[in-house]
């Protein structure tokens, strides 16, 4: 098998007309969803003072429920308080971190699942300033769940965890597919976006159970399309 040459590692950065509108704390810093989100993370910051939270997944009972954008904007305003921040698309089957922040999505996390790349050649940095690192999904593979619970997920993660105040996962829906219970065992928390227009309560509970049952800590929800408001927020279950 011939060897693959190492890739340059790719450092990309963009003004806010090429950033998606969903980054809105980057391109509405001002804005009251941007305060929200710093009061997001405060909690985070501030969760569990012994043991904090590490390595988070974010995810939610079904689709278009916010969560990659909630992930996508806790890790800017992660980087913006200082800390060292990695997010990563763990959503194989619907990809959308690139776009939100721009980025070419060729290579990414698969890839070194797979063993062609590792961590360092795989990181973008989509934000001057900012010591946020954004790892896309790459090529799209035909078996995401044994992917996400092999061996080199958990070494992904320890190198991870070793070289980042915070890694940010964006999570499948785990109201769909078993993906997400997969990685909240890998990590040390879970966010959970609630859409409060069409999210219902008994859903909510079936992700808790689902999740509960994997040994993973719930660390609250983040409540998006509130009626009457911009806001997202923030509350223990």
């Amino acid at each position: 098998m011939a060897r693959l040459e190492p890739a340059k590692q790719r450092t990309e950065h963009h003004n806010s007309s090429e950033l998606s509108g969903n980054l809105v704390t980057v391109v509405e810093p001002a804005s009251p969803a941007s305060e929200a989100y710093r009061t997001l993370r405060t909690s985070i910051l501030y969760a569990q003072v012994d043991a904090p939270p590490k390595v988070i997944v974010v995810t939610s009972f079904g689709t278009e429920e916010g969560k990659s954008t909630v992930c996508a904007n806790l890790g800017v305003t992660l980087a913006q308080a200082g800390k060292t921040t990695l997010v990563v698309d763990c959503d194989f089957r619907r990809p959308v971190m690139h776009k939100i922040f721009g980025l070419s999505g060729s290579e990414g996390v698969v890839n070194v699942l797979v063993g062609e790349r590792d961590l360092e050649q795989v990181c973008q940095e989509p934000l001057p300033g900012l010591s946020l690192n954004v790892v896309t999904v790459g090529p799209s593979p035909p078996n995401p769940a044994e992917l996400l619970g092999s061996r080199r997920l958990f070494e992904f993660l320890s190198i991870a965890r070793e070289r980042f105040d915070y890694v940010l996962i964006d999570s499948p829906p785990a109201g769909l597919v078993s993906d997400p219970a997969i990685l909240a065992a890998q990590g040390d928390g879970v966010l959970l976006a609630v859409d409060a227009q069409k999210t219902r309560k008994g859903e909510v509970r079936r992700v808790m159970r689902r999740l509960n049952s994997v040994g993973a800590m719930v660390l609250g929800t983040v409540l998006n399309k509130v009626k009457g408001s911009k806001d997202v927020y923030y509350g223990q279950l």
